[in-house]
Order: structure tokens, then sequence, then C-alpha cells
């Protein structure tokens, strides 16, 4: 079963950011708010470049350039795939904080380049 984590970034502007294993890569998403563990609580997030699996136990400062900053583990755990097309996803998460049916759904909400809604179905 594939993996997700989510890391907590005080960096520029604290975000959290998502990442999803797909193709030994982890696809990802800067969720601009705490990610929501309940339903009815919609999060923009902005996809990002994907990066190597091997980020995906990354804690630790970085110390130049973009994203400089804290990088702490808030979640990780395995996710289980409903779904995957260029506008929406649809997944389980199974982690120690995030547990249940999740949606990643592309959207122009505030004119956000790469922007996408996460949040929780069941």
């Amino acid at each position: 079963m594939p993996i997700f984590v989510i890391q907590e970034h005080h960096a520029r502007s604290n975000h959290w950011d998502f990442r999803l294993e797909k193709n030994k890569k982890l696809k990802s998403w800067a969720i601009t708010k705490t990610p929501p563990k309940s339903k009815n609580v919609k999060r923009l997030a902005i996809q990002t470049p994907d990066h190597p699996y091997s980020y995906r136990n990354f804690e630790g400062e970085i110390k130049e350039g973009y994203g400089k900053g804290i990088v702490k583990i808030w979640d990780k755990g395995k996710y289980e795939l409903d779904s995957w097309k260029k506008d929406k996803i649809v997944f389980h998460l199974n982690g120690n904080k995030l547990k249940g049916k999740y949606v990643l759904l592309k959207t122009n909400y505030g004119k956000a380049k790469n922007g996408w809604l996460f949040f929780k179905i069941k």
C-alpha cells in the first residue's frame, strides 16, 4: 500500500506539505491551513513540484533558498486509492491524525494556479 506524509513547514508562510506516493515519487501540495480532520471543512491546496521518495521521512531545517525554514512530520501513514484522474483524486487515509476518505479536487478558486480543494467526505 502506498504512503502519505504531511510535513508542517514553518517557512516564509507557514503551511502543510501534503504528499502522496505515486510511481516512486511524492506528488505534493501545499495546504494553507491545518489539514481537515472532520467533514465539511475545505482547504486550499496548491500543487507543487514532485519530491523524491526519500523526502518522506525528512524533518529538519532547510537553510537556504526556496522553502527555507523548519520542517516537521505532522502526520504519516498508508493510503488506499479509489481513483486518480487529472482533476479529482479520491483516497482513504490511515494516519495517526487523519483517517477516512478524502478528496483532492482541481479548482480555479481564487484564481490560484495549480489550485485544488482538499476535504474529507467519510
